[in-house]
């Protein structure tokens, strides 16, 4: 049987775990564009990693284990999985629980349902974008950036796209023109960036410019973990 404490500890962690996937689901990117409106909580608003987020010590000081990941990803991706039984061509339910697998850094599993949503909807730029986050993060950054390629001949000006494709191409490639270039192009297109997100750009740029790749990974450079996209 379990203590009150252990007990308490896990009832804490899924808590956790959901309001991460909340967040998830309001805010899809970071380089949000000055046409889109995302209610958004004010820490994702600046592009920072939420304290409480999945992966991180909790307020007890304690942090989640790979395996209490999995298995609370696995919990919350149960009912959803379920339903897929008997409607699997949902393209919504997909990707949500490649957003569960995404955010618990469960990245194999993330993609492997973004891929069977793309594949449903081809021509949707920010699942496919999602669907090379978790490629990249499960170590193929080959594979990412053919998928963010397919999704720049969707739309060639994408800000989400057009970002990872950099960061992917600097940091998994050591490509620092090829990363210069995705970035400039971002910037020519996208003139609607704020000033703050525009600046996250350039800081990269920067750095690309002048510094060998040092690994820093990819959360670090977009500044938060998210559920697979840039600009969300």
């Amino acid at each position: 049987m379990k203590s009150k404490a252990s007990a308490s500890f896990e009832v804490k962690q899924i808590y956790l775990l959901t309001a991460a996937l909340i967040v998830a689901t309001l805010a899809i990117g970071y380089l949000p564009s000055g046409t889109q409106s995302v209610d958004t909580p004010a820490n994702l608003a600046a592009g920072t990693e939420p304290r409480s987020s999945p992966g991180g010590a909790t307020g007890d000081g304690r942090a989640l284990t790979p395996e209490q990941m999995k298995q609370l990803a696995d919990r919350q991706a149960s009912p959803l999985i379920e339903r897929l039984q008997s409607d699997p061509n949902n393209g919504s339910l997909l990707a949500q629980v490649g957003a569960i697998y995404h955010i618990a850094h469960q990245y194999p599993q993330a993609g492997a349902f973004y891929g069977r949503a793309v594949r449903l909807n081809p021509g949707n730029v920010a699942l496919r974008t999602k669907l090379a986050s978790s490629l990249y993060r499960s170590g193929d950054a080959d594979g990412a950036i053919a998928e963010l390629n397919r999704a720049l001949n969707y739309d060639a000006n994408d800000a989400n796209a057009l970002f990872d494709l950099g960061v992917i191409r600097f940091e998994g490639k050591g490509d620092r023109k090829g990363a210069m270039t995705a970035w400039k192009r971002l910037l020519k297109s996208n003139p609607q960036l704020s000033a703050e997100r525009k600046a996250t750009v350039e800081k990269m740029m920067a750095e690309a410019s002048v510094t060998p790749v040092d690994r820093r990974g990819f959360e670090n450079a977009r500044g938060r973990d998210d559920s697979g996209s840039i600009s969300r």
